[in-house]
């Protein structure tokens, strides 16, 4: 017969060191936990710091006084002809250019051109459209300057381009403002001149394809495999393909965009066409993920009172299921887009990383997108397109933060709580 069981004493010395043990080890868990939060809070700042350091040279130009006197150039322009439509290939087809390296060799010796940005001449060119009665005056012009002079001018350059700048500092010709033509440009051979523009639309043009196929097919997938499917092994075949797809890597869409849109239909290459296809492809099965979990989530006893008072389960679905459901819906489609918007690997597959001069008018005309454009710059050797790499990453950064407050408003706005 065994002994029965001896209460147990709490006073004793055994259980004070228990306990003790056991809220030492309580103690150095949220300790653990404390400093890797401080420890991701810590790289997430580090990043940000570096970013922003880096990056907000990206928006600013080191400019140069020219004093240039465009009546002695003898233009073979009007002031008519400067108001006109053809103002800029007017410009051009007069020897502008020419004009502004000569203007620079005698305000700067020799070697004053090669001071200039090559984009100094286009500063030239509208500041006269602006103002036509410089064709017959003569001014100084704060115009771009070289990439090498821009570098050394912000921070540490080579040594030439440094001794260049002291003197031109000394001189009181430099000045620095924000770049005017970096939000509102395209890719361009120059640092100097590039701009975040044509990327950005194509982005944009980019996500309203994705959005506009992945949200409505992946939204009515999400109704009918909740509210109509019936429970067999094809269902459940279709779940497990879906929650498969959605961790499937990117480069694999890619490789499904280059085959199906590329190879098959012959869609135009390196169209925002094609990148939105492709990655609708790849959004999809989160969309149909998070509408299932959102549809899920609204309590059985909606659909039994509408049924009720006489609705058909369309009218259940459509009027009373979805709506509720749309906060869920609409937070995961919006984080899905971000995550799209981010890809660079299936765009680069289609083609999407090629020189595009010019920002794109048609889903079907040549672009490319942020992420794109971002590793591009990335790869030059030019030190200017360091900083303009940190600067499009701050673009990127700021858009997908948009997306993310979208996502968060929408959620807080139209959540319900059962």
């Amino acid at each position: 017969m065994t002994e029965p069981r001896q209460p147990t004493d709490w006073t004793a010395a055994e259980v004070h060191r228990r306990t003790r043990r056991r809220y030492a080890a309580e103690r150095r868990f949220r300790l653990t936990g404390l400093a890797a939060v401080w420890l991701s809070a810590g790289f997430l700042a580090f990043l940000l710091a570096s970013m922003l350091w880096q990056g907000t040279s990206g928006f600013r130009e080191t400019r140069i006084a020219l004093p240039i006197d465009v009546a002695q150039a003898n233009l073979a322009v009007t002031p008519a002809q400067v108001k006109g439509r053809g103002a800029d290939l007017a410009l051009a087809g007069a020897g502008l250019e020419a004009a502004v390296d000569r203007a620079a060799t005698r305000a700067y010796g020799s070697n004053g051109a090669a001071l200039l940005s090559d984009g100094a001449w286009l500063a030239v060119r509208d500041a006269i459209k602006r103002d036509p009665t410089l064709l017959d005056r003569r001014a100084t012009l704060a115009v771009p300057v070289a990439s090498a002079i821009d570098v050394a001018a912000k921070h540490d350059g080579n040594p030439d381009a440094e001794a260049q700048v002291a003197r031109l500092q000394a001189r009181g010709v430099l000045s620095t403002g924000w770049s005017r033509g970096f939000l509102t440009t395209a890719d361009a051979t120059d640092p100097t001149r590039v701009g975040i523009w044509g990327a950005l639309k194509g982005s944009l043009l980019t996500m309203a394809v994705t959005i506009g196929l992945a949200f409505p097919i992946g939204v009515l997938a999400a109704l009918y495999l909740e509210e109509y499917a019936p429970r067999n092994r094809w269902t459940d075949l279709i779940e497990v393909s879906i929650n498969n797809l959605a961790a499937v890597p990117s480069i694999i869409f890619g490789l499904l965009g280059l085959a199906v849109f590329l190879g098959t239909f012959h869609l135009p290459r390196s169209a925002p066409l094609v990148g939105g296809l492709t990655l609708a492809l790849m959004t999809m099965p989160v969309i149909v993920i998070a509408g299932r979990n959102a549809i899920k989530a609204v309590p059985p006893s909606v659909r039994d009172a509408a049924l009720a008072v006489g609705a058909s389960p369309v009218q259940v679905v459509f009027d009373h299921v979805l709506p509720l459901a749309l906060p869920g819906i609409l937070t995961g489609t919006i984080i899905g887009m971000a995550r799209a918007l981010g890809e660079t690997a299936p765009l680069l597959m289609i083609g999407m990383r090629a020189f595009i001069a010019a920002p794109p008018s048609r889903l079907t005309d040549p672009a490319t997108v942020l992420p794109v454009q971002i590793f591009l710059w990335s790869d030059e050797v030019d030190r200017g397109f360091v900083e303009k790499t940190s600067a499009a990453i701050i673009v990127l950064l700021v858009v997908l933060l948009a997306m993310n407050g979208l996502a968060i408003y929408f959620r807080n706005r139209f959540e319900t709580r059962w």
